[in-house]
């Protein structure tokens, strides 16, 4: 079995059990690691069998993937932060730079924004964003993940936290990555439980899985790895649940009503 998902911390503490053959009754697992905005393209393109993906790109996809209710990165206090050099009033003929335009956070961007309107939208490599905004080359970027711990050392500001927005807007928490399995090749039942056992482990003693964290980390200190992962490892990575499940339809939904995405069905 594949299983295709991102080299950040929760990806890897998450799934660390059963890419290592330590979940009982799990098939041994082929590992491939990519950027959540290659990994939505590679969903479209490929043959996976499980895949992390942005929640934003869900609608493209439910045809031939069944959302899981476990593994992914759904929360509180987690969203992504629009920065800039400075502070900014609004983001109307900027040069914005973002990690994918199927991620949640250029989905909430564009929830978030309104009628402004960017003099451009790039697409840049997450790693690429926040030392574009330093120089120059970007008026603001889009960030997720572990540089909520890091930007002021790019001499950055934030702009918005899009979480805090769209959880004061909605009262939801904020739906980042999903994992699905493939229709007609994964049991998404015996998926469920593999995963769900990998997670558990995890959290049983996150001492095995801290050599394979950090060789994936990309250079992060070892007090950012442990802030990352007790942030987006929550109880909504074991188990969605009925308000898990209610973020991820209020999203795709408000989207779907401002013409965003198309309507998705199977949630």
């Amino acid at each position: 079995m594949n299983l295709t998902i991102s080299p950040c911390p929760n990806d890897t503490f998450t799934f660390h059990a059963l890419a290592h053959g330590l979940v009982p009754g799990a098939p041994t697992v082929e590992v491939r690691y990519a950027d959540v905005d290659v990994t939505n393209t590679l969903a479209v393109t490929d043959d996976l069998d499980l895949v992390k993906v942005s929640y934003a790109a869900l609608p493209w996809l439910l045809d031939r993937y069944e959302l899981l209710p476990c593994g992914g990165a759904l929360g509180r206090g987690c969203g992504p932060l629009l920065l800039a050099r400075s502070a900014l009033r609004s983001i109307d003929g900027l040069r914005v730079a973002v990690p994918g335009d199927r991620t949640t956070a250029y989905l909430l961007m564009r929830l978030w924004m309104g009628s402004a309107s960017p003099a451009s939208i790039e697409v840049v490599p997450f790693a690429s964003i926040m030392p574009g905004v330093a120089d120059g080359t970007y008026d603001a970027g889009l960030v997720i993940h572990e540089a909520r711990f890091v930007y002021p050392r790019f001499g950055l500001t934030s702009v918005v936290d899009l979480g805090e927005w769209w959880e004061s807007t909605t009262g939801l928490p904020i739906p980042l990555g999903a994992i699905l399995a493939r229709r007609g090749a994964v049991d998404a039942a015996a998926a469920t439980g593999w995963i769900r056992e990998s997670v558990r482990r995890a959290w049983a003693d996150p001492s095995l899985s801290r050599e394979y964290v950090l060789a994936h980390a990309q250079e992060m200190e070892q007090d950012v790895v442990d802030q990352h992962i007790k942030l987006y490892v929550n109880e909504f990575t074991h188990d969605l649940g009925d308000e898990g499940y209610g973020a991820v339809r209020g999203l795709l939904n408000r989207a779907a009503d401002a013409g965003l995405v198309p309507a998705a069905s199977d949630l």
